[in-house]
């Protein structure tokens, strides 16, 4: 009997503070780190990205409509286990994407190796014919660091009209657009 009380106590407390509007999740503020993020990539993300602009599901759609930009998902691809027995047939999980945008997994992590900047650094190159102002939106899942450190990768690298979709695939299926079956770029 005490215990359901206290409980009963802590959820009253609990949907008090939350009515008082004492915290919100959608209001907590993450600062920009100096370099990238490299762990944690599901967590709250800033609300900025200095020197790209930030976008909703109403902006993608428009640019996505108009062609106007090149869509890039970043969201990482499931590694093979290295253990699986011998005979295992491995099949990549499916990943859902905006239709149009190219996925290029793996490029938003904190650290890329060699390779994969240069897989990066050279899909990137193609996709906006080196155009280096050309509009290029970044996007993964709400709350995915990937997305953000591509873009500031990009950034780095002197691509002038940086765009990032910061909730991705998440709000543009919450915004009633529709996601395809995605095919990594070779």
């Amino acid at each position: 009997m005490r215990r359901a009380a206290c409980g009963l106590l802590a959820a009253a407390a609990l949907c008090l503070g939350l009515a008082a509007g004492v915290v919100r999740a959608d209001e907590i503020t993450v600062p920009e780190p100096d370099g990238y993020r490299t762990d944690a990539y599901r967590e709250p993300v800033p609300k900025t990205l200095t020197g790209a602009r930030v976008i909703g599901a109403d902006e993608a759609e428009t640019l996505l409509k108009s062609s106007a930009a090149v869509f890039l998902d970043v969201y990482p691809r499931a590694p093979k286990p290295p253990n699986l027995p011998a005979g295992t047939v491995w099949r990549d999980p499916t990943h859902m994407t905006i239709e149009g945008a190219h996925w290029l997994p793996n490029v938003g992590y904190g650290v890329l190796s060699p390779e994969f900047e240069a897989y990066f650094k050279s899909r990137l190159a193609s996709l906006t014919g080196g155009d280096l102002a050309k509009p290029v939106v970044f996007f993964c899942l709400k709350d995915c660091w990937m997305s953000w450190n591509a873009g500031k990768r990009a950034l780095s690298w002197g691509y002038t009209n940086v765009i990032w979709f910061a909730d991705g695939t998440d709000a543009w299926q919450q915004a009633g657009f529709d996601l395809v079956k995605a095919t990594p770029e070779p």
